[in-house]
């Protein structure tokens, strides 16, 4: 069998000789790209840091209250959010929230619209299976390397990280709630004389909400458990005192910062959980 050791697939130097092609040429595009989500993480991180604290949670407790209309959710925002102000992780409670919202706000915005492309366009969504399958299985540890090659280090790097990691959700969902509507609710809208266009947005679009829901929840979810990984790339939050308790085997620091980021999950899954049941 040592021929097959003797003659290696070169992978990891075409990968490298890519990257560095992108960086020699495409230089102009990342500097861009980088320009943009900065602007869009500083835009948050000013929203959510410049007014008072308790004004951000009372905004965030009539967010709540506004999606599931339950006084008691709205409650149960106000009391999360003054636990973590509690224990002294506003700031970077804040700055992970910058990190989530702005991951699944480009990853919904890319992957609404393919998963719909997708959806009716079988042959496309043969070729795009595999590649999703590799986003998703591929270690989000490795997607920092891209990154900071082409980013350096810092929260532009780890969103970017996020959205790679996170996209397959929405794009998987979309389709599967777009291509499940069923035949005779689209054979309707054709019998009035519905154009495709009509059909997308008063049929497959509110058929397949739920299932869309469910790729935002999942893409919520999926961008905070990114956290600890984009610390690794200088990326502020949660993620950083998670890092650091490790570094210094602190398990009161660690266990103090892992329940903060537990109490963020289930707050913005309860917030953002929608029943789908279809009708």
């Amino acid at each position: 069998m040592d021929f097959l050791t003797d003659y290696k697939i070169p992978i990891g130097h075409w990968a490298r000789d890519l990257f560095q092609w992108l960086q020699v040429h495409g230089g102009w595009f990342f500097d861009a790209l980088a320009n943009i989500m900065g602007s869009l993480i500083d835009g948050f991180l000013w929203v959510l840091q410049e007014p008072p604290e308790i004004v951000v949670v009372l905004v965030l407790a009539a967010i709540a209250w506004w999606i599931q209309k339950s006084w008691k959710m709205a409650l149960f925002v106000v009391l999360g959010f003054a636990f973590i102000i509690n224990q002294g992780y506003w700031e970077e409670t804040t700055e992970s929230l910058t990190l989530v919202i702005s991951a699944c706000l480009v990853c919904m915005a890319i992957g609404v619209p393919i998963g719909i492309v997708a959806a009716h366009r079988p042959n496309f969504y043969k070729v795009l299976q595999p590649i999703l399958d590799l986003m998703q299985t591929l270690p989000s540890f490795v997607y920092l390397i891209p990154a900071i090659v082409f980013f350096g280090i810092g929260m532009v790097p780890g969103l970017l990280a996020t959205v790679v990691f996170v996209l397959p959700a929405p794009i998987r969902l979309t389709h599967l709630g777009v291509s499940s509507t069923p035949m005779p609710l689209l054979e309707a809208a054709d019998s009035f004389g519905a154009t495709a266009w009509q059909k997308l947005l008063k049929v497959e679009l509110p058929y397949a909400l739920p299932q869309i829901m469910t790729g935002l929840n999942q893409a919520i979810m999926l961008s905070l458990s990114m956290v600890v990984v984009a610390a690794l790339v200088g990326a502020d939050g949660l993620g950083v005192p998670v890092v650091r308790a490790l570094n210094q085997v602190n398990t009161a620091l660690g266990f103090e910062s892992g329940f903060i980021i537990v109490v963020v999950a289930i707050m913005l899954d309860r917030v953002l959980h929608i029943g789908g049941s279809r009708r």
